[in-house]
């Protein structure tokens, strides 16, 4: 398959993954983080423009949001059919790029047995000490009642302040913005990515046999400007895999640019190796 393309997967259970391809060469899939798509996280689409020349990116709806659609119940396994359904598109084996906790979904993956040769993984939100407060025991439980309740405002405001640090007084301007809905369409998947975050947002040390199997080359990315937790988080992961370099990206906070991890993500997929 060739050229710049707009199409679906068809995953294991009958949802339709929309995603896009851009470039020649080989295959790179990108996973998104938390409420993020590429309609939403213009990034997606840069990377696939800088790498173009020499890989072809592959990136996509996540279940639920955008272009794809959902089949419930949800379970972490079934977003690894949804990848496996991507992968098998793409040709595979594959270099995985993931996103914050797209990049937890990317290490399941990877120990799951997925055709993965490589993964990228930028900033995985881990608690893995006191640098900030874990997240409430029953933050998955409060997201899906928030929900199913009909209150899809609260669940994004829960992961806004509990996930991802914001003060209440920010996100309640928030709420007047244009951009609001958006946040709400894709509400009930945030509840998704809490499931697969697990018990690592909790501040304790990582699970030392979830990612056991992984023994693939990996690549752990972490801006030098970013939170403290999250290069703590990066560390941690590092320490944990055989396998895995830790690269700080300098200057960069949660939300690096494509064009900053560009460079390091074309080394990694050419040649296993870090740019350092």
């Amino acid at each position: 398959m060739t050229g710049d393309i707009s199409a679906t997967a068809v995953s294991a259970d009958g949802t339709m993954i929309a995603f896009s391809a851009r470039g020649a060469g080989e295959p790179i899939i990108i996973i998104d983080g938390a409420t993020a798509y590429p309609a939403l996280n213009l990034a997606d689409e840069e990377l696939g423009r800088l790498l173009g020349e020499t890989f072809r990116t592959y990136a996509y709806d996540r279940r639920g949001r955008g272009g794809s659609t959902d089949t419930a119940p949800y379970t972490i396994g079934r977003e690894l059919e949804d990848l496996a359904a991507l992968i098998g598109v793409a040709g595979g084996p594959v270099t995985v790029f993931g996103w914050s906790s797209g990049a937890v979904l990317a290490l399941d993956a990877a120990a799951a047995g997925l055709p993965i040769k490589r993964l990228v993984l930028f900033e995985p939100p881990f608690v893995v000490d006191d640098s900030r407060l874990p997240l409430p025991a029953d933050y998955v439980q409060r997201l899906d009642a928030a929900v199913a309740d009909g209150r899809p405002g609260d669940a994004v405001e829960l992961f806004l302040t509990a996930a991802a640090g914001l003060p209440a007084e920010a996100v309640g301007g928030m709420r007047q913005s244009d951009f609001w809905p958006v946040l709400e369409a894709v509400a009930p998947t945030i509840a998704y990515d809490g499931r697969i975050m697990g018990t690592t947002m909790s501040g304790r040390p990582l699970p030392r046999d979830r990612w056991a199997a992984i023994s693939v080359p990996t690549l752990v990315l972490h801006g030098t400007g970013t939170f403290p937790f999250l290069v703590s988080a990066a560390q941690a992961l590092a320490d944990l895999l055989p396998t895995a370099t830790l690269e700080p990206v300098k200057g960069e906070q949660h939300s690096a640019p494509a064009d900053v991890l560009a460079g390091a993500l074309r080394e990694f997929a050419r040649t296993g190796q870090p740019t350092a």
